[in-house]
């Protein structure tokens, strides 16, 4: 018999168990069924954590939820035996309701678990792809000056722009300083891949660009950020900083064997969206999250 248990951290050992069935699931789907920053969650108290645990006493469905938003993972080998479902509704409960559920990839099962439950898709985020090859050339506007991190003097600046950009965004908006300690601290982190714009002055930033790349994808790259200050917007900076990024991957990949740059955008975010088709990339998947919506 299935039993759940909300945890308000994980052990060490629970955290294993998890990072394996994570790996499990993203090894049978294609696709991981759970973002980075649930990753950088497993081992904090910032978030609620539901572990469905089988008969054999081991973990085999794992959902983290922070705070209405929840992402969850069903082990391959208890799959259409109801353990994503009941994760769900435990959701569900827990938050009245209110609650959405991100599925990575949009499988066909996470949809249909989905429609079993009366869940609606209420949000999509296009992941885009093109090869790091014929890289425009890049046009500076006028008055810009780009220039790399150089270090946490900057942060006040990036934090600035970052939640004047993502004022509405759920995810990147509400920033502090440790969002960004945070990622410094990561292993793929590279000063050199974090393109800074600043004005004239060279105090006042317009725009940032940070870049990723990614040690389990190997030849990928990532326009982890693009930010532009709106007061900066409507001069092509956006479309300049995803440029130097984009030239920068290039090169950081240029014995990849196919060296790829990857982006996240909203779909709905049709200015974007046509701003990175110009640029040649297409579509490679969709993440849905999931709602209650009556």
């Amino acid at each position: 018999m299935r039993r759940l248990d909300w945890r308000p951290r994980l052990s060490r050992q629970e955290q294993r168990m998890v990072r394996e069935i994570i790996s499990e699931a993203t090894e049978s789907d294609g696709v991981s069924p759970v973002g980075e920053q649930v990753l950088r969650e497993l081992d904090q108290q910032r978030t609620q954590h539901l572990v469905s645990v089988g008969e054999t006493g081991k973990i085999d469905g794992y959902l983290n939820l922070n705070p209405e938003v929840a992402e969850l993972v069903v082990a391959p080998r208890a799959r259409r035996q109801g353990a994503g479902s009941a994760l769900i509704r435990a959701a569900l409960d827990r938050t009245a309701g209110h609650c959405r559920f991100w599925a990575h990839g949009t499988l066909i099962s996470a949809e249909a678990t989905a429609a079993a439950l009366a869940l609606s898709p209420v949000r999509r985020l296009l992941q885009m792809r093109r090869p790091l090859e014929n890289i425009p050339d890049v046009d500076i506007p006028d008055g810009v000056g780009i220039r790399t991190y150089a270090g946490p003097g900057d942060d006040a600046e990036i934090l600035r722009v970052n939640n004047a950009a993502f004022s509405w965004h759920p995810e990147q908006g509400g920033w502090t300083g440790s969002e960004i300690a945070e990622r410094r601290g990561e292993s793929w982190f590279d000063p050199e891949g974090l393109f800074l714009a600043f004005d004239q002055s060279g105090e006042r930033l317009l725009g940032f660009h940070w870049t990723k790349l990614h040690a389990d994808k190997p030849g990928v790259g990532e326009v982890y950020v693009i930010g532009v200050d709106p007061a900066a917007q409507g001069v092509g900076l956006g479309r300049t900083l995803t440029v130097v990024g984009m030239d920068w991957l290039a090169r950081r990949l240029a014995d990849a064997l196919e060296p790829t740059v990857m982006l996240y955008v909203e779909a709905d975010n049709a200015a974007a969206v046509r701003t990175y088709e110009q640029l040649g990339f297409t579509v490679h998947s969709t993440d849905t999250a999931y709602a209650l919506t009556s």
